[in-house]
């Protein structure tokens, strides 16, 4: 399997799959000087399967040739415990039958499918629609760009139908492209590409990759001839009618990981084979930009001991949060969605990792299991602790009287700047006013493990976690 990698994980997955006895192609610079010895670490050459870190930098994305993307998404879920991976609904260049649900300001709302876990949704820009759309209408489209299983937006559709490799793109019409910086360099590729008959069929213009510039004959022979397969089996659905919602073909797959903070530290441990890299290199990196440029010139300037401590305070003085903060409470769900509880200020912030974040709570309802009413003037004090796979929730009313306790158990806690992430374990422990203990939502955690959302090293964890809660609160 030819791998290529992009992102701020790139460096541990190059290890992760060189151990393996796979390639990495297209590496870069960067890759390639940490890998100087390694013939499997080239520059360039055509791939199966692409993993890019996410925009928010928390997790990756796959996309590929089914079979490879099937057998990289499982290799990697095995990163850590706390790794959560999810086929992808909507890959790069699926086409499907959708309907218009809804019109934006600029664009619309597609419904593509229906899953287990509900609608399959797509984002229509009306500059990538023929013509004018309205609610209701049925359209033909491909996914352009997908979108994260845990992010708030959807993936990025066209009425255009492409045929996309990994060397080259097959768009409609006649004629040939080159997308390279090297100009010559892409003159030549196209006068080779049509001396050698490297032509696209009928109906068909090719526009080869900057990534073709690089690769033999060869692998551009190989790489058209799966591209003109995949051409085919998209042609062979465009004259049906349209039958929204529905998916009409996939050529290629797509896969979503999630990473927790084991799975940053294990992947530190990987990086560390071929580079200097600071305790909480990855988890520090996830929080944000300018963070992870830190932490480039650190390990510019420095060798820590591998068995350092992360440094939180020195990490938090730098980049925040800080005291008086606002920081969104981040609550993932092991199928993938994100629920964000609200945003808080920050307390008692202490570079051992511990901060309290205090809520406002609007009036209306009840509080989950606790069966205490939400009234105006209920504040909710959140205690976090760096690492800890679980926190507690004080609710209180407007004269400081706690209403009850609500215990999440969940993957290690990260706070990063702007933000506490988790992934919730569904199983909970709460501590109602009178002092009663209750654990709730262990069938919740069973259908999770079922389902293949949760693994059964995880699930077993959170209720050893909850257990010992139980007994200590």
């Amino acid at each position: 399997m030819n791998v290529r990698v992009r992102g701020i994980y790139a460096t541990a997955l190059t290890a992760l799959f060189r151990d393996a006895g796979e390639t990495v192609v297209d590496a870069t610079p960067p890759i390639r000087d940490r890998f100087p010895d390694d013939d499997g670490v080239r520059a360039g050459g055509a791939h199966e399967v692409a993993i890019e870190t996410t925009e928010d930098r928390q997790g990756i994305g796959l996309r590929g040739d089914p079979e490879a993307v099937a057998d990289a998404r499982d290799r990697l879920a095995d990163v850590g415990i706390d790794t959560f991976a999810w086929d992808d609904p909507a890959p790069a260049g699926a086409v499907f039958d959708g309907e218009v649900t809804e019109t934006l300001g600029g664009g619309a709302v597609v419904r593509l499918a229906e899953s287990a876990d509900g609608a399959v949704e797509g984002y229509l820009p009306y500059g990538n629609a023929d013509g004018d759309v309205h609610v209701g209408d049925e359209l033909r489209v491909q996914v352009r760009e997908p979108a994260a299983t845990w992010g708030s937006h959807r993936p990025e559709l066209d009425t255009e139908i492409h045929a996309t490799g990994t060397v080259a793109t097959l768009v409609p019409g006649e004629g040939t492209r080159v997308e390279a910086r090297d100009q010559a360099a892409g003159r030549e590729l196209a006068g080779m590409a049509e001396l050698l008959g490297l032509e696209p069929p009928e109906g068909w213009g090719i526009v080869w990759h900057e990534t073709a510039v690089d690769a033999d004959m060869d692998t551009l022979d190989d790489a058209l001839s799966e591209l003109v397969a995949r051409a085919e089996r998209i042609e062979s659905v465009l004259d049906d009618p349209v039958d929204a919602p529905r998916e009409r073909v996939a050529p290629l797959a797509g896969a979503w990981l999630w990473f927790g903070r084991e799975s940053r530290f294990a992947l530190d441990d990987r990086r560390r084979q071929a580079a200097t890299t600071i305790p909480g290199h990855h988890r520090i990196k996830a929080g944000s930009g300018a963070a992870s440029a830190g932490v480039d010139l650190a390990e510019a300037l420095c060798d820590p001991e591998p068995e350092a401590e992360f440094p939180f305070g020195v990490v938090t003085d730098q980049f925040g949060p800080h005291e008086g903060d606002g920081v969104r409470i981040v609550h993932g769900k092991p199928d993938g969605r994100v629920i964000v509880l609200g945003e808080g200020s920050v307390h008692d912030l202490d570079a051992d990792g511990s901060l309290e974040v205090v809520r406002e709570m609007t009036p209306g309802g009840t509080y989950d299991e606790l069966e205490a009413r939400r009234e105006a003037g209920d504040t909710a004090h959140t205690k976090f602790l760096e690492g800890r796979w679980w926190y507690p929730t004080t609710y209180r009313d407007a004269e400081e009287t706690v209403k009850g306790t609500y215990v999440n158990i969940c993957t290690p806690v990260e706070v990063f700047p702007d933000a506490v992430r988790y992934v919730d374990l569904h199983v909970d422990v709460v501590k109602h006013a009178d002092g009663t203990v209750e654990r709730v939502d262990d069938d919740l955690l069973d259908e999770a493990v079922a389902a293949g959302d949760v693994s059964e090293a995880l699930a077993d964890k959170a209720r050893s976690v909850a257990s010992a809660l139980e007994n200590a609160i």
